[in-house]
C-alpha cells in the first residue's frame, strides 16, 4: 500500500473514512514552515455519537474473537507500520516539527513495537486462581470493558496514540479515539493501515477535533466506560472531574518536571552525552525530559562550562536536514508559551547562560517556529520556572552539596513522573532511587524502556499505570468466580 498525506483528513468511523458531520475543518500547520498543508476535521458530539454506535455494534464480535485472531490482525498492523516507515516518519515530522531522523529512529519504530508487544502479550495474559482447601476454588476472569476512549497528545503523536490503542484492542475492547488536533496526520494514516490489515469495522474509530469540541464529548459519553488520556495536568484535572461522577475507569498520564541528579562519581562522558539528550530531545517536548539538572557542588563549574560548550554545537535547523539536531516547536501557541517562560525565568532572577531567543532560518523554514536550546541558572527550587512544566528546549541547573540536599531539590516539585540518577556508587543509586518521588527512575541512562514495566507517575503526574500487564489490566474488568467443591 502507498500512504499519502491528503489535503483534507477524514474521520475513521465504522470501518470507513468520512467527513465530519458538521462539515467544519481546521487548518493543519507545518511548524517548520508556518504553512497550512492540510485540513483537519473539527468533529463534535454528533461524530462521537456515531463512532460510539459503531463501536457498540462491533463489540460483541470483537470481544469474542479468539486472541490468536486478534494477534494476527494487530501484528499485521505492526508490519504495515514498519513497511511504511518513510511515509509515516515524514508525516510525523511535517506535523510536529521534529527532525526526520528522530521520527525514523524513535517515533515510528516504537509505534509498531506497541502493536507487536500487546498483540503478543494478550496471548500470554493470565489470571489467578485460589484454592480454599476442600471448600471451594476461586478463579478470576478478565473480560473487556466494552467501548473505551483513548486521547493522546501532540509530542509523540503515533508513538503515544498506539501505546493506548494497542492494549485496548488486544484486550477485546472497541475504541473511540482522538489524536491531537495539532498533529493529526499519522492518526489518519493509521486508519488506512487498519483498513488494509483487516481490522473489523467499528473496532477502532479515530476522530479528529479539539479537546473542548470532541475530546470532552468522548469523556462525557455514558457508553464509553473507560478513558485513557495523556496530556497536560490541567486537562487531566478536567477529565477526572467529568469521569469520576460517572464512575468511569480513568488512566491519566500527565506532565513532568523531572530531576536529573548528577553526582561527582558519575561516568562523565556518558553522563554528558545522555544529559544533552534528556534535556533537548524532541525540542524538550517529551514528558520524560530532565528539565531540572541538579549537580554536585564539587563538579558544578566543570559541568556548566562543558554542558554549555556542547549544547552550543546543537544545530537548530530544517527538520528534513539530517544534520539538524533540533527542529521546530509544535505550534505558535506553544512557541509563545515557551518564550514567555524564558522571560518569566529572567523576571524571577534567573541568568540565561545559553540560548533563550527565537531562531530565524532562511529558505523553506523562514517562517518556522524555532527556539534556541536554553540553559538557565540562579533559580531556587520553589520559583515557577522550577515548579511548572515548560515542555520546551529549556533546562535549569542547580548545585547541591549533599545527598540529602539533592533529594530535597529533586522532590520539591509537585510532579513525580521520572528522574535520572548519575553515580557509580551502587548503594547510593539504590538509596536515592528509593527516596525520589517519581514513578520511573533511570540510573546511569535515560529513556531506556522495557515495555513490560509499569509506566506512570506520582502526584500531579497522573493516576494509574500504563504498559505491560498494567495496561491489559486497566482495559479489562476482573470477575471472581467461586465454585463450591
Amino acid at each position: 500500500m502507498e500512504l499519502i498525506a491528503p489535503k483534507q483528513i477524514a474521520n475513521y468511523i465504522g470501518g470507513s473514512l468520512q467527513a465530519p458531520l458538521s462539515g467544519k475543518y481546521m487548518p493543519n500547520i507545518n511548524p517548520a514552515t508556518g504553512e497550512e498543508y492540510s485540513q483537519t476535521p473539527d468533529s463534535d458530539s454528533k461524530d462521537v455519537e456515531e463512532a460510539v454506535g459503531a463501536a457498540k455494534a462491533a463489540f460483541p464480535g470483537w470481544s469474542t474473537t479468539p486472541v490468536e485472531e486478534r494477534f494476527k490482525i494487530l501484528n499485521r498492523i505492526a508490519e504495515l507500520i514498519d513497511e511504511n516507515l518513510d511515509a509515516l516518519a515524514l508525516a510525523e515530522t511535517n506535523d510536529n516539527g521534529k527532525p526526520l531522523w528522530l521520527s525514523k529512529k524513535v517515533d515510528i519504530p516504537r509505534a509498531s513495537s506497541n502493536f507487536r508487544f500487546f498483540a503478543t502479550g494478550i496471548m500470554h495474559f493470565s489470571t489467578d486462581s485460589h484454592n480454599m482447601e476442600d471448600k471451594a476454588i476461586n478463579y478470576t476472569l478478565r473480560q473487556p470493558i466494552g467501548v473505551v476512549g483513548c486521547i493522546s497528545p501532540w509530542n509523540l503523536p503515533l508513538y503515544l496514540f498506539t501505546w493506548k490503542i494497542a492494549p485496548a484492542l488486544a484486550a477485546g475492547n472497541c475504541v473511540v479515539s482522538k489524536p491531537s488536533e495539532v498533529t493529526p496526520m499519522t492518526g489518519y494514516l493509521l486508519s488506512k493501515i487498519c483498513m488494509e490489515a483487516g481490522l473489523p469495522a467499528g473496532v477502532l474509530n479515530i476522530l479528529h477535533g479539539t479537546g473542548p469540541g470532541c475530546g470532552s464529548a468522548i469523556v462525557s459519553h455514558p457508553e464509553i466506560k473507560a478513558i485513557s488520556f495523556t496530556g497536560s495536568t490541567r486537562a487531566g484535572r478536567d477529565i477526572a472531574a467529568i469521569a469520576a461522577p460517572m464512575f468511569k475507569k480513568v488512566s491519566l498520564e500527565l506532565g513532568g518536571k523531572n530531576p536529573n541528579i548528577i553526582f561527582a562519581d558519575c561516568d562523565w562522558d556518558k553522563m554528558m552525552r545522555t544529559t544533552i539528550q534528556s534535556s533537548f530531545s524532541n525540542q524538550g517536548q517529551i514528558c520524560l525530559c530532565g528539565s531540572r539538572i541538579l549537580v554536585e557542588q564539587s563538579i558544578y563549574e566543570r559541568f556548566k562550562d562543558e554542558f554549555i560548550a556542547r549544547v552550543r554545537k546543537l544545530t537548530v535547523g530544517d527538520p528534513l536536514d539530517y544534520n539538524s539536531r533540533q527542529g521546530a516547536v509544535v505550534s505558535m501557541p506553544h512557541y509563545e508559551k515557551v518564550l514567555g517562560c524564558i522571560d518569566l525565568a529572567k523576571q524571577e532572577g534567573g541568568k540565561v547562560l545559553l540560548g533563550g531567543k527565537p531562531v530565524k532560518l532562511e529558505g523553506r523554514c523562514a517562517n518556522g517556529l524555532f527556539i534556541e536550546p536554553t540553559i538557565i541558572e540562579g533559580l531556587g527550587p520553589n520559583c515557577r520556572t522550577n515548579m511548572e512544566e515548560i515542555f520546551g528546549p529549556v533546562v535549569t541547573i542547580q548545585p547541591f552539596a549533599t545527598e540529602d540536599e539533592a533529594l530535597q531539590l529533586a522532590n520539591a516539585s509537585d510532579y513525580g513522573l521520572s528522574a535520572t540518577i548519575w553515580t557509580q556508587d551502587v548503594s547510593r543509586a539504590n538509596r536515592v532511587a528509593a527516596k525520589v518521588h517519581s514513578g520511573i527512575i533511570w540510573v546511569n541512562c535515560w529513556l531506556l524502556r522495557d515495555l513490560r514495566t509499569p509506566f506512570g507517575g506520582f502526584r500531579n503526574s497522573g493516576v494509574g499505570r500504563e504498559g505491560g500487564w498494567e495496561a491489559l489490566r486497566f482495559f479489562t474488568e476482573p470477575k471472581n468466580v467461586c465454585i463450591e467443591l
